[in-house]
C-alpha cells in the first residue's frame, strides 16, 4: 500500500466504498492562499477545490468544508450549528483535534470526529477535490458522497 493510500482519510473513504481518485501536487507552504495554490496545481476551478477548516462554535469543535476561493462568515457558521458565536480554531488545537498537520487537514478520518458542515454551493459541482490527509494530496469525489461519508449538514457558510 502506498504512503498516500495509507492515510486515514483514504482508508475511511475506501472502507465506506466511496469512489475517489488521488491527486498529488507540490505543496507550497509559502503560498498566500494554500487552497488556491492547490487548485492551480491540479488544474481545477477554485470552486471545486474545497478547504477543510476547523472552528469553535460556542466553544465546541466543528469542521467546515468550503470552496477554496471563498471566505467563511462566522455568523453563518454559528447559525449552521445552532450556536451564538463562532471563531477559528488555533492551528495547534486543530492539529491536536484532527491528528493532521495544518495544510493537510482532511475532514475524513479525523482523530476526533466532530460535527461537520459542507458549503451548500459546493453540492452543485459534479466532482470536488478535498484534502486526503496529507499536504500535497487531494482526493476527487462526488460532493454528495463526501457529505454522506461525513454525516455532514449542508449550509450557507460563506460571505
Amino acid at each position: 500500500m502506498s504512503k498516500l493510500a495509507a492515510t486515514r482519510a483514504a482508508q475511511v473513504l475506501s472502507k465506506a466504498g466511496i469512489a475517489f481518485t488521488a491527486h498529488v501536487y507540490t505543496y507550497d507552504a509559502d503560498a498566500d492562499r494554500v487552497a488556491l495554490q492547490a487548485a492551480e496545481a491540479v488544474g481545477a476551478a477554485p470552486s471545486c477545490v474545497l478547504k477543510t477548516l476547523m472552528a469553535l462554535v460556542d466553544g465546541r469543535a466543528v469542521c467546515l468544508v468550503v470552496p477554496s476561493d471563498r471566505e467563511l462568515s462566522m455568523k453563518k457558521v454559528a447559525a449552521a450549528f445552532g450556536g451564538k458565536a463562532a471563531q477559528m480554531m488555533k492551528p495547534a488545537d486543530a492539529e491536536r483535534s484532527t491528528g493532521y498537520r495544518v495544510g493537510g487537514i482532511s475532514p475524513f478520518g479525523q482523530k476526533k470526529q466532530v460535527p461537520t458542515a459542507f458549503e451548500a454551493a459546493a453540492l452543485t459541482e459534479d466532482q470536488v477535490y478535498i484534502n486526503g490527509g496529507q499536504r500535497g494530496y487531494l482526493v476527487r469525489l462526488a460532493p454528495a458522497d463526501a457529505v454522506a461519508c461525513l454525516g455532514a449538514n449542508s449550509a450557507d457558510l460563506v460571505t
